[in-house]
Order: structure tokens, then sequence, then C-alpha cells
């Protein structure tokens, strides 16, 4: 070990930007926020972060390679991402699928990664008892791993590659656009010219030779940083480091990439007809400037001054005025290499994209010419604030953090100048990159239209080259993933074979929750937590959906919208700008048994936000130009959703399952027909009878105690009066007696998507626990399911598959849900249906002890974010749950018994009485499913 640094930092905020604000006189007015780290070098090049938080019982681990698709060969793309998968099927000591046995067995979050241009990284949250586990397993993967890779491991997981891909690029609408974006952007010897994800082809190439040669290259310690974040003792993780991975051998040096940013030297224009668009996209690509760069923090200023909020050119001009596009879509990214500058308009149906193309070019003009005040730049910064606060909330977001500024600026302490730099962007700095980047500069312009609307696109546009898969059945490499490797092992000084035994086992540790009511009936929750300077609440009401009128569906959905389109005494626009002026943000949501208004905001400004919460809820404005605009933009919604395989997909299942006299089997969005009918007075009905106390809770985490959060509600307790809600009442639809298909078709789908299940039960059922504890092996438990290990690891025939009991006061499906490769529709429904039909009799003991284990553990790290706190608040208040529902919920786990197992299995997901929903290409697909032995699939469409 060479050096040990520790670097405390502080965030302090200038005063003169809250200057012109109101400010409570919170305890938390003066809290600091800082965050600790120390850094150290193992002799083989493994540069170590760690970070000590007590606050729960959890630690983070995330081992980052410093390898992305920017180091891969062209034709051998996508190899950086294939890794990232590769790593968690098995290394020497682990065994195959050891990683994610292990983590159901320790309580961890889900082993996962991801990869990007520039790094690959592999984290997992667990319980601190476990952190030695994790130091050994991370060590064995990076040092132990290659020889446990043969040719069929390699065949298998090019199958879920490339299904991941088919998923969420070929199969979904406009998911060619960065393909085509970086193809002519970035010139064909640049490191970014290719995706991340690769091409098929270069996949299917990818020979076992070439795995290894990609391993000895990037997978070594001197290009690897380890970051250990939350509770643990600091000595104790050093020494372990130490042992697990200071006898991997250190790799060839790896010198840095020299930056290699991109010059245009015109414009280039491009068109695609997309098979599953169904509006015209207008996508824009400037170069710019790579990670870290002083110009990134005012190009990023910049993006928000032009798009974001009613007050911005872009949305003034292109949203409000000519009404071309429902939002607009614009940031500053940046890579380790080079960046971009994007913006991208989706626009209503049939908008001629030239059209929206002069919009732009006048959009910039009106920038130019009216500028922006200090007052603009004060309210983002504060808004940047926030959000850096909230990437840093969990142990997980601060290693990220640290990670990050260790490889890509050199210093985890970096994060401090980051800081730095985004509050000290100026007003003349935005306006310079303004002119340096975009004004008059050459760009990337793509139009991606639906088929046969080539008429829309940019004029003087080329057609893009973009490669289509065909569908063709039986095409795929055959494997057999159940075959045992043999492979020569890599000498160790000491057994690596032996799990390390667990540490202390640390208490679940359940909140203190404060509860009360107030005088007009709202109920109030919450939880004081001081770790970050921050406050979020929910104010949830029953109702949403469920209170709507059958024949003019769609709006709770549109009364959530225009909701926070100013109020009485202010402006949209003035709105937004009190809400930014706080660091505030505040969204309105209207769900099937729910309408909520969530916020977040700055602890030391959460009086003045509750009082803009005040405003919103009791003096709505009421705009006509506003109401008129919400239903274009949700119109366009809807016509988007007739396009995504998904959205489909879960819209078609509610109608199968509730019936069409359910008004549960609505879209909340409504249908183009009950868009059309709405009016504004309907808006105003439903928020008169519906909207009240009486049926509301007001839930709260984060740095302000009980006394301070009820004396800021006192004007809503003053002002909003309580009236009684009628809930209709629903016949709640039976159970499948038998089994039926249902298919609706996608012609040229490259994947089907899959929807099967049942309305099952409510939350409040005492089986509804049992059946989620039951559901954990089958596809509750990722990587640790039966779902997940046949269908995915043991025949590559789709990129993930779960299933879930979902509910509330009425019963929710049981749903069994994936995107499965065209080709194999048929064979990996039937294979759904045998493990179905096999979970009850086939469960062991030991799928007992592993969901034990895991339930039971992971409740250690159960309640560490405010988010999950919230979640908590949300249970107690919905559901009438007690406060320590969790320990009680642990207690049934530790007595859950084989039998009860298997009878709640035989009860709950029967095969042959659920519906199979599938989304895909009927004409090659549809024939086949016949053979499930349900009779003939019913046709949707």
């Amino acid at each position: 070990m060479r050096f040990n640094k520790s670097l405390s930092f502080l965030f302090l905020f200038s005063l003169a930007l809250l200057s012109c604000q109101r400010q409570s006189k919170s305890k938390t007015e003066n809290q600091s926020f800082k965050v600790d780290y120390d850094q150290f070098t193992l002799d083989n090049g493994l540069t170590v972060v760690f970070h000590v938080d007590k606050s729960d019982p959890v630690v983070a681990v995330a081992l980052t390679s410093h390898v992305g698709s920017a180091r891969e060969k062209e034709g051998r793309t996508g190899f950086a991402h294939l890794f990232e998968h590769l790593l968690f099927l098995e290394s020497e000591n682990l065994g195959k699928g050891g990683l994610d046995k292990m983590s159901a067995r320790i309580g961890g979050s889900g082993a996962n990664g991801s990869t990007n241009r520039d790094r690959t990284n592999y984290y997992q949250t667990v319980p601190n008892d476990a952190l030695e586990k994790m130091i050994w397993a991370e060590a064995d993967k990076l040092g132990f791993f290659i020889n446990t890779v043969t040719d069929q491991v390699l065949a298998k997981e090019k199958q879920v590659v490339k299904n991941e891909k088919r998923q969420s690029y070929d199969n979904a609408p406009y998911g060619h656009t960065s393909y085509v974006i970086d193809q002519n952007l970035y010139p064909k010897d640049h490191p970014y010219h290719w995706q991340v994800i690769g091409s098929l082809d270069d996949l299917q190439n990818a020979t076992l030779e070439d795995v290894k040669e990609f391993y000895r290259r990037w997978y070594v310690p001197n290009n690897v940083t380890l970051v250990v974040s939350g509770d643990f003792d600091p000595a104790q993780a050093k020494a372990w480091v130490q042992k697990y991975f200071g006898e991997i051998k250190k790799g060839q040096n790896i010198p840095a990439l020299e930056k290699k940013p991109v010059v245009l030297a015109q414009t280039k224009k491009l068109y695609h007809e997309d098979n599953f668009a169904r509006l015209p996209e207008l996508t824009m690509a400037w170069p710019s400037v790579y990670i870290y760069h002083k110009d990134s923090y005012a190009l990023r200023t910049l993006a928000t001054l032009l798009s974001d909020g009613k007050k911005a050119p872009f949305n003034k001009l292109i949203v409000d005025e000519k009404q071309l596009a429902g939002r607009v879509n614009m940031y500053q990214s940046s890579a380790e290499l080079a960046g971009q500058f994007m913006v991208s308009i989706r626009g209503y149906e049939k908008v001629d994209l030239n059209q929206i193309h002069a919009a732009v070019e006048e959009a910039f003009q009106r920038f130019e010419k009216e500028g922006f005040s200090d007052a603009d730049l004060s309210r983002i910064k504060t808004q940047q604030e926030v959000g850096f606060y909230n990437g840093l909330s969990s142990v997980q977001g601060k290693g990220f953090q640290l990670a990050q500024y260790q490889i890509f600026a050199g210093d985890p302490g970096f994060i401090s100048k980051d800081i730095q730099n985004m509050l000290a962007v100026t007003r003349e700095d935005v306006m310079r990159v303004y002119r340096q980047y975009l004004k008059g500069k050459p760009y990337v312009v793509t139009s991606f239209v639906p088929k046969g609307q080539v008429n829309l696109v940019l004029k003087g546009s080329q057609k893009a080259s973009v490669v289509e898969e065909k569908i063709v059945e039986g095409a795929e490499e055959k494997f057999d993933a159940s075959a045992k490797a043999s492979y020569p092992r890599t000498p160790s000084s000491f057994d690596r074979t032996v799990e390390p035994a667990y540490g202390k086992t640390p208490e679940t540790k359940v909140p203190d929750v404060w509860e009360g009511k107030l005088e007009n009936g709202l109920k109030t929750l919450g939880i004081t937590d001081r770790e970050v300077p921050l406050v979020m609440f929910n104010l949830r009401m029953n109702g949403g959906l469920l209170l709507e009128d059958s024949s003019k569906v769609g709006v709770s959905n549109l009364l959530s919208e225009l909701l926070l389109k100013g109020t009485r005494n202010k402006t949209t626009q003035e709105l937004e700008e009190a809400m930014e002026a706080l660091g505030a943000s505040i969204s309105i949501n209207a769900g099937e048994e729910s309408f909520t208004l969530s916020g977040r905001t700055l602890a030391r400004n959460f009086v003045p936000t509750l009082a803009l919460v005040q405003e919103i809820l009791l003096e709505p404005r009421w705009d006509e130009q506003e109401f008129k605009l919400a239903k274009q933009q949700v119109e366009s919604q809807l016509k988007q959703q007739k396009a995504n395989p998904n959205s489909i997909a879960d819209i078609n299942f509610r109608k199968v399952l509730y019936g069409k006299d359910h008004i549960l089997s609505r879209n909340i969005l409504g249908t183009e027909a009950s868009l059309k009918a709405i009016t504004l007075a309907d808006l105003q009905n439903y928020y008169r009878a519906n909207l009240s106390p009486s049926v509301a809770a007001f839930q709260v985490v984060g740095a302000v105690d009980q006394q301070e959060v009820i004396n800021s509600l006192a004007g809503l307790d003053q002002n909003w009066k309580a009236k009684e809600v009628r809930f209709p009442q629903y016949t709640t639809p039976a159970a499948p007696a038998k089994s039926t298909v249902y298919f609706y078709d996608v012609p040229g789908a490259k994947q089907s998507v899959l929807r099967f299940g049942y309305l099952a039960l409510p939350v409040t059922h005492p089986d509804f626990y049992p059946a989620q504890v039951m559901n954990y092996i089958l596809g509750g438990g990722g990587f640790a399911s039966q779902l997940t290990q046949q269908l995915r690891e043991g025949k590559g025939y789709t990129y993930g598959i779960g299933s879930s009991f979902s509910g509330s006061t009425l019963p929710g499906p049981f749903v069994i849900q994936s995107g499965v490769r065209s080709n194999i529709t048929f064979e990996a429904t039937d294979l759904i249906k045998q493990i179905l039909q096999n979970y009850g009799p086939g469960y062991s003991a030991q799928d007992l002890e592993v969901t034990k284990g895991f339930l039971v553990k992971s409740n250690a790290r159960a309640f560490e974010t405010m988010a999950a706190k919230l979640g908590l608040l949300n249970s107690i208040s919905a559901y009438g749950l007690p406060h320590d529902y969790a320990k009680q919920r642990e207690a049934q786990v530790q007595g859950m018994t084989l039998d009860r197992i298997k009878t709640l299995a035989q009860q709950y997901v029967n095969p042959n009485k659920m519906y199979y929903l599938v989304v895909g290409d009927a004409a090659t697909q549809l024939k086949k499913l016949e053979q499930l032995g349900f009779g003939k699939p019913v046709l949707l469409n």
C-alpha cells in the first residue's frame, strides 16, 4: 500500500443565490453536509476507496473497470457489455451462478452491473455482516474468472445480450436514433462511432479467444477501482482487500486515451422510417466537450435555460405558441473523450419536421435577443444543488460518485471541485459556450418518422443506414447451458474455495415513525432523517381512476397536469420560478386508486415549499389555454402508446384482467374519444367532489421534526375543508376457471412481450405477504428465481423475466412478465407453463432456506434511502399496517414451512387458471400457441 489520504468536504451554498428568497427558521438552516473518504493502492495497482457511513447497517461494494465500448476493436463491438454479463456467471471458487446464489443467501440488493462508453461497473448493497463475503467474491470475479468461460457459456450469453438489444433498441420506437447520430457525428476511427450494445453480427462472431484477450488486457488490478461505502471497520476491510486482491497479478501498463473531440465540416441530415414510431421526431447533435471540462458546466446550464420551463425559449415557442410538440428534451452529454449537445423534439401527429427545425432556429434567435436574468441562473443552480445532494442520499450513490471521480478526474476528492464548478457558472460563461459550440456550427440532425410518412422528413435528408434483423425460425446457435466445464485452477496462496463466515449479525432497524391527525382529518406521518439536508413528502389522496366517470376516463390524469399550471395569483411561469428559487420540485400523479402530490426540497426551504403546496392545492388557476395544451400532450402520449409493445401489453392485460365494465380496465390517460369529450368543467367537478383531507395522508421524510411539519401544515389545516367522498362499488372479477391465450398482433415485432396472470389478492388479505414469500424462488428473486435461471440462464430466451403479486385494498394481479425472442414465443410460453406446474411439487427445503435467508437479512437495508422510508409510511397509512410490520413479516418468514409454501403455490400459481397475453408478430407466432392446450388463441386486433 503506497499512500493514505483523507478528505472532508463541505457544501456551502452562496448566500447571494438565496438573498431574494424567503427562508424558513428551521433547525436545519446551518446544517453542513460532508463526506469523508480514505484512498490507498495495492502493490498490483488496484485503487481502493473507502467511505464510512454509520447511518444504516449496510455496505455497498462497487468494482469498476476502466473499460467501455471505446476500448473495443472495430469488428468486435459490444465486447465490454458482453463481458459485464459474463462476469456474473461463474468463477472458480464461487462456482456456477455462485454470485447470484450468494446474493440471495446474504440478503443483497442483487448483483448488477452497467456499461457505458468508458467504464464497466459491478455493484451491490448488502447487510454489513456480509462484507468479507463480498470482497472475496469480487476478487474471485477479477482474478479467478476467465478459465470458467467456455464455448457453451459464451454461446448462451450471446443470446441474452442479443435479446437485450432487441428489447431496448430493435423492438422500441426511435430505438436506432443514437446509432444513426453516433455513426455520423463521430468518424469511423473514433471510439464513440459504434454503440455500447454492439452489433448483432459482431456479437455472433465473437470467439472464446477474443474474450480471453479482452480479459487479459482490461480486467487487471491496475485498471480497476474498488469502492466500499457504508457501515464497516476500515482497518479490517483493508486487511480483507489485501488478502483477497493482493496476489492477483498486475497487468501490462494501460496508457490513458487522449481526449478526442470531433469537428464537423458540415451539417449532416439523415432520416429513417421507424416501424414502431407513430409520431415524427427530430434529433440534433452538436460536438461539444468531454466530462469535467470547464465548459461542460455552462453547457449543462445552457440546456436548462433553453428548454426547461414556461420561460425557456424552446418551450415557449415550440410547445406553447406554435404547438408543434408536447415537450423539448435538451441536454449536454459528456463522456471521457468527447461530448455532444443534444436536442430531441417528438412532434405531434403528422407535424412536418421542417416546421420544427425552423422553430428551433427561431428559438435560438429569441434566446440571443432576450437572454436571461441573474435570477434565472440562480434558480438553476439551486436545482442542481438539490440534484447533487439527492445523488448522494444512499451509500451506493456515494460509492458511485467516488469511483466516477477517481477514474475520470483522477481524484475522489474532485467531488468538492465538481460542485464548485457547477455553482461558479456565470452569465458570460453561458453565452460564450452558446457562441462557441452551437451558434452557426454544423450538427447532425435525424428525422425518424412512421412508416410511409417520408414527406415529414427534413428537406435535404439522406436515408440512414440501419440494419434491421430478420426473424428466422431456428436460426439461433444451439448450446447446452447445463454442461459442466473442466478447467485448470488458478494458483493461490490459500484455499479460496472456503466462503468467509458472516460477521456480527446486524439488527433490523425500523425507523421511528411519528403519526398524527389534523383537525380537518388529514393524517400525518413522518420520519426524521438528517443524513442529507433534504426533505421528501407525499400528499396521497384515495381516488384517482377509481373515482372517474367511465364515459369520460382521463379526467384525473388531466387534473394532475393542470394543477401545476399556475395558481390564482401565479401564472405557470411564475409558479415554476417560485419552486426553482427554493430548490423544490413538486409533481402530481394520478394513479388507478390514488391522486398524489409529491415533493422534494432543501430542508431550509421546507416551510415556503409547503406554502406553495397549499397554493397549488387550494387555489387552482383553471387556465383554458393550459387545459388545451394538456389535452394535446395526452393525445400525443396515447398515439405513442399504440406503437410501444410494452404499453400495448400493459393496457390490454388490464382489459383482460378486469373485463370491460370495471373502471380499472381502462387506460388512465383515457382514449382519443374520451379526451375530446372532457371539458374544463369536468376537471373542476372532479376536484370539488374528490380532493379532501378526509381521504388523504401527508407523509414526510427528511431533515425536519414532527413539530416543524405540523407548524408548516397549519394553513392547510385551516383552509382545506373536509368533505364526504363517495367511492363507487365495483364487483371484483372472478379468477378464470380455465386458461385462455390472447394475442395482440404487432407485425414485424423482433420480440414477443408476455403478460401472464390473473387477479389475485389485496394487500390486506392474510395470504398476501405469504404469497410474496412463496413467489421469491419462482420469479420474485431475480437471478435466484427459477424463471430467470431457466429462461435466461438456461435457454437464452430473454433478457429479463419476473413474477410478482401486487395489490392495494382491492385485489391486484399476480403477473409474469417478459420479452422473449420472437422465434421461440411458444417454447418460452410452454416452459413457463411447465415451471408453474412443477413449482409446488418441486419446491425444496433448500429453496425455503434461501428464501428465508434473503427476506430476513435484506431487512437490514430495507429502509436505507429516503424513498424507501416514504414507502414505509405509505404502506402504514394506505393499508393500515403497524409501524413495525417489517419485524412482524420477518417473524412470518421465520415460521414459514415447506408444506405451507406448497399449499400457497397450488392455490395461487396454477398455470391452468390464468390469462396468457402475447404481443408479437401473429404471422409467425400465433398458430404455434395452440399447442399449449388452452384452445385457439383470441386475436385482440
